[in-house]
């Protein structure tokens, strides 16, 4: 199956469409996403998954995805959970009618050490006693040249011997390595006769303690796509020096008649690197541990976890990955393509609701007491079929701090002592004084209003006033708590060189507030997003928000206050 023409052309669709005119593999396209479960997904990975299930889509074909549970003692089955949840939230799927692609490397353990023995029947591995300091020191660099293991020349059966024992743990953890026999002189380090099995007396979470010995990635990863007849393994660039071996391995497995050919294909492709974020899982870890965030799933962490409780939309991120595309370099993605992703997503979707910050009291003197009427506003304002929304106004309201100053700077347009505003959807008022406490702060500002300048009547043109303020009902508006989130670096790159990533934290990535929001939102459900108007996007918190007791994650701000301004008198 052709891909969609609608879909962005790049190196990897041109591999593809290659293949489906040669009939290389019969028109048929599978991919694997593989993640080892040792931590929880970031936003790279974000990328990867929307790259190989969505190729995967495109074609026709399935994405499998495959745990490399190859590394016991940092493995564990809640992030397995996590990760399928985490793509299914994505919106993929590795279902086909006919089965379920879900797949463990440890489903392979046996096939993986019989491939292990064939190797060194074949003369292509060998059992090496080297320390791990003297295999270290025997690697040679860059510009050196290995040195051949002393053991390097045991025979097949001396060494099928050994690696039997060693399975059946007869021996230490570090004792004894298998080792590919490739070359010790190779200009890529990684095929100077790269470890492919080590002892470990550790238990797994899904084998318990069947197994002592263990494959290395790099080792079982093209068996794992050979066994489940991946095509395409599409993997980041980090993956390229390990090419020839991936292809190494396999081609000496199918020489053996264990495989067939073709054998599956490798391709890398740009990892995702993010400004103003870190991916390390070892930093992610460090900043959970040492509480600098609230867990693994802060809104303000990168993990995906953590952007789906901050409101992200699964959406969101797969216009965001559609936008920066596929490419084969390296290169940096500005935090504010995938914020702008976000807004974009989220502006058709998301209803229109006031909502009060940083309240101060506005005191209607002239407004009878104990009235109140309704006021109407747009559910969404480029949506009329989606309704009204209604709210009342009465006596007093919570206005936003920021909106008066009782010595008006130049350019202040909001309420001031004499001034004019209108109530947005409400009644145009003047400013006629305020009220302090002992120590000068505003306590509350009183006004009046015009009784015929009520908005959407015929009276209300004839009012003519710079400022629009919001406002709601003290005595109706609900109480929340709204959580302010912002970047969690001050720094683009805080992980750059030197620099200690600590050093680079956003003091202000998180600010709670008590707001005050228009009653109309008593019932709003966990995962419900809203436009305060002015204020940005907003999410009702998945696990602390409940009815009648809602809490806010701002998802986004209305607009991108972290762009460079330019200077007065020229720049860019």
């Amino acid at each position: 199956m052709s891909t969609e023409l609608n879909a962005a052309s790049n190196f990897i669709r041109n591999i593809i469409d290659e293949d489906n005119r040669s009939g290389k593999w019969g028109q048929r396209v599978e991919t694997r996403f593989p993640p080892e479960p040792n931590g929880y997904l970031h936003i790279g990975h974000a990328k990867a998954i929307c790259v190989n299930f969505g190729m995967a889509r495109d074609y026709g074909g399935v994405c499998h995805l495959r745990f490399d549970d190859t590394n016991p003692e940092k493995e564990e089955t809640e992030y397995v959970d996590s990760i399928i949840d985490m793509v299914k939230w994505l919106g993929f799927s590795y279902q086909t009618p006919q089965k379920e692609h879900l797949y463990f490397a440890s489903d392979y353990f046996e096939q993986l050490y019989q491939a292990a023995e064939i190797l060194i029947q074949r003369g292509s591995a060998y059992v090496d006693s080297q320390s791990a300091d003297d295999m270290r020191a025997n690697r040679g660099t860059l510009v050196e040249p290995g040195k051949d293991s002393p053991f390097r020349n045991r025979t097949v059966e001396e060494n099928l011997d050994l690696f039997r024992r060693m399975r059946a743990g007869e021996f230490a953890d570090g004792t004894h390595v298998l080792r590919a026999k490739i070359d010790m002189a190779s200009p890529n380090i990684n095929l100077r006769d790269p470890a492919i099995y080590r002892i470990r007396h550790a238990h797994h979470h899904r084998t318990g303690d069947a197994w002592c010995i263990y494959p290395m990635y790099t080792y079982a990863h093209p068996l794992e796509d050979a066994i489940e007849n991946i095509t395409h393994s599409l993997c980041t660039l980090e993956f390229e020096d390990q090419r020839p071996f991936y292809d190494w391995v396999l081609g000496e497995l199918a020489d053996a008649g264990m495989f067939s050919r073709p054998t599956p294909q490798q391709i890398e492709f740009a990892r995702l690197q993010l400004t103003y974020a870190i991916t390390s899982k070892r930093k992610l870890r460090q900043l959970v541990d040492e509480k600098y965030v609230d867990g693994w799933d802060d809104p303000r962490m990168p993990t995906l976890v953590g952007l789906r409780r901050r409101g992200f939309t699964p959406e969101s991120l797969q216009l965001f990955c559609d936008r920066i595309g596929v490419a084969k370099s390296a290169s940096w993605i500005d935090m504010s393509i995938l914020e702008q992703a976000l807004r974009d997503d989220l502006d058709p979707k998301a209803p229109r609701a006031t909502a009060v910050l940083d309240p101060l009291k506005l005191i209607i003197d002239n407004y009878p007491q104990g009235q109140q009427e309704d006021c109407h506003a747009p559910v969404h304002p480029h949506f009329p079929e989606r309704g009204m929304r209604t709210f009342p106004i009465s006596r007093e309201l919570w206005i936003e701090r920021e909106d008066f100053q009782a010595e008006p700077v130049k350019g202040f347009f909001r309420l001031f002592p004499g001034n004019k505003v209108r109530l947005r959807y409400g009644y145009v008022v003047e400013c006629t004084g305020f009220d302090t406490d002992a120590d000068g702060n505003v306590t509350a500002v009183h006004c009046n209003y015009f009784e015929d300048s009520r908005s959407g009547t015929p009276g209300a043109d004839t009012y003519k006033v710079k400022g629009n303020i919001h406002w709601v009902s003290a005595s109706h508006a609900l109480a929340a708590e709204v959580r302010i989130y912002d970047r969690l670096f001050l720094d683009p790159n805080p992980d750059a060189g030197e620099k200690n990533f600590l050093d680079a934290l956003n003091p202000n990535a998180k600010r709670v507030t008590q707001a005050y929001v228009e009653p109309g939102m008593l019932n709003f459900a966990p995962d419900d997003r809203v436009q305060f108007e002015r204020h940005g996007y907003f999410v009702a918190d998945r696990h602390d928000s409940a009815p009648g007791k809602p809490v806010f994650n701002r998802i986004v701000s209305l607009k991108d206050s972290w762009a460079v301004k330019p200077a007065k008198g020229g720049g860019k």
